[in-house]
């Protein structure tokens, strides 16, 4: 009998996966698809009206790696009709350029179809199941089983392989209580929102596109002829201002420029942080950031000495990395490193030490499941932060917003330090900050401080938790001190298998963001979607080969038996 594979979520990791599979001999293979949204291949992120229209992706199609097609390629083949619908401007493409959110997830449901037709074409048994929602799913003998409902009613069903690519998972109610919004998404809910104080917990990219489907709502965006963005409030939305609010206080850097394909690191590489690991040892975490010291050093030393970075040990850095921003005004800042990086993208120069951080937050992010608790604080405090300050640089338009909002007296920044206290339990609604010994009263107030990682008693099903086979990442070792870590998410292997006593390996993949960001702290983006997809897709090829081979063997070994 062929194996029989089921994803639970068709976003762009599951399409990667997909892709992935076809490497192998997949004729009688069959393959379920599981998604609960009507459209297939989107993608929450990319998804219309979870997004806003204005909403712009942080990735580029030179970054983005190709399905069938490069996102350029598929872009350039639209017609001027859909790209308008999509908020693309034909003069403006290039493989540099950002596009819409919602741009992106009309690409990936085009490549997804394609990838379905590909595996349908090489012999597999594909049923995608749109409007499907998986509400459990259980181990049962050699198989996994999944209960499912949709328009038809609940059903079952066993699959030999199951992948869980259920995504970002954010809480089922978004306005908790009124006034109070435990997540941006989806966008279209912050667009009826009326035009009052509106607090935002959280300064990078999932604050920032709240903030702009607010504004959104209550105004325009536009282009001048000088090529400034000006924001023009609409009328009666006086009342209108938003605060973002965090603790450094900082808005996210614009995108820089850099060479693709990276330049390979030299000191800090994967190999030498292997080593690292191997070595092991309570001080692995300051092993691998003297690798890092000594690859920035080696990069960019000029930058090194201005940050002390050689004599510094990793808290010290932190702190450095970020200490002339905080000491700055947010928005001067974000409107000088605007035009730095402007220039930079017209010239193709590349500040060396951006790349260089870009090009180690991967590989240093590798020590992570090897760490201890108090390692894994420091890192996670840090040098975390660094990191994603890095990745997470935002597209131009979106900073220049940001400066538009605040020109027209819409948009504040709000460094809150450690000593503050946010009451989201008010009977009025809204929320109520107290910093410093002074109260500020938000009617509106969103938390927008992106994906958080979650424990294994938060897995969304059920009985995966009752029969033992999702459990928090390092409760085994913590079980001689009674602690459990359940910030570092669930266990699983290098190959994202659940691990569990009895559990086969590949039987049962986890891809859920929130439950591997312990383990893989920065697998947030499209380049992380193709990295797992690719991984889990590999393992998938080869159990595809094995059944393929077992149901139709080569002719010299029937003649053998016989």
């Amino acid at each position: 009998m062929m194996s029989s594979i089921a994803f639970v979520g068709a976003g762009p990791t599951t399409l990667y996966a997909l892709k992935a599979l076809l490497r192998a001999p997949v004729r009688g293979v069959g393959v379920t698809v599981f998604e609960a949204e009507a459209e297939p291949g989107v993608g929450s992120p990319y998804r219309a009206g979870w997004n806003g229209p204005s909403m712009l992706s942080n990735i580029a199609s030179a970054e983005i790696p190709p399905v069938t097609e490069t996102l350029l390629a598929w872009l350039q083949g639209r017609a001027d009709a859909e790209l308008r619908d999509l908020g693309v401007e034909a003069a403006d493409l290039s493989d540099r350029t950002f596009v819409p959110r919602v741009a992106l997830g009309r690409y990936f449901r085009d490549q997804f179809e394609r990838v379905v037709d590909q595996l349908r074409s090489a012999g597999a048994c594909v049923d995608v199941r749109a409007g499907r929602r998986v509400d459990d799913v259980a181990i049962r003998g050699e198989g996994v089983e999944l209960r499912w409902s949709g328009a038809t009613g609940a059903e079952t069903g066993r699959f030999d392989h199951v992948v869980l690519a259920t995504g970002h998972q954010w809480p089922s109610k978004q306005e908790s209580r009124p006034g109070y919004f435990t997540s941006p998404w989806p966008a279209a809910t912050l667009a009826a929102l009326p035009p009052t104080k509106v607090g935002v917990r959280g300064s990078s990219l999932t604050a920032i596109d709240a903030a702009i489907a607010v504004a959104g709502a209550h105004g325009a965006f536009t282009r001048g002829a000088d090529g400034r963005i000006k924001y023009e409030p609409a009328a009666g939305t006086e009342g209108l201002r938003i605060t973002l609010m965090s603790r450094k206080g900082l808005l996210p850097e614009a995108d820089f420029y850099f060479p693709l394909p990276h330049p390979p690191l030299t000191i800090c590489t994967p190999q030498a942080i292997a080593g690292v690991i191997e070595a092991g040892g309570v001080d692995l975490l300051d092993r691998a950031f003297d690798l890092f010291r000594r690859e920035m050093a080696a990069v960019d030393p000029a930058y090194v000495a201005a940050v002390g970075l050689q004599r510094g040990d990793l808290e010290a850095f932190g702190e450095a990395y970020f200490a002339d921003r905080m000491a700055t005004d947010p928005f001067v800042w974000a409107a000088t490193n605007l035009a730095e990086a402007q220039a930079n993208h017209q010239t193709r120069f590349t500040v060396p030490w951006r790349d260089a951080l870009l090009r180690l937050h991967e590989v240093m992010a590798s020590i992570t499941p090897h760490l201890d608790k108090v390692q894994f604080d420091r890192f996670s405090r840090h040098l975390k932060p660094v990191f994603v300050d890095a990745y997470g640089a935002a597209p131009h338009e979106s900073v220049e917003r940001m400066l538009a909002l605040h020109r027209a007296g819409k948009l504040e920044v709000l460094a809150l330090g450690d000593d503050h206290m946010v009451d989201t339990r008010r009977p009025e609604g809204g929320a109520r900050l107290t910093r410093r010994g002074i109260s500020r009263s938000f009617p509106v107030f969103i938390e927008g401080t992106g994906q958080r990682i979650l424990g294994a008693i938060q897995f969304p099903f059920l009985s995966l938790i009752e029969q033992g086979v999702v459990r928090d990442a390092g409760a085994a070792q913590d079980a001689e001190s009674d602690k459990v870590e359940g910030a570092r998410g669930v266990e699983i292997d290098d190959h994202f298998s659940l691990v569990a006593d009895g559990l086969t390996p590949d039987r049962l993949f986890c891809l859920s963001l929130p439950f591997i960001l312990g383990r893989h702290p920065f697998a947030q983006g499209l380049t992380s979607s193709h990295e797992m997809g690719e991984i889990v897709g590999r393992r998938l090829a080869v159990v595809a080969a094995r059944s393929a081979e077992a149901a139709h063997p080569p002719v010299d070994r029937l003649q053998a038996v016989a």
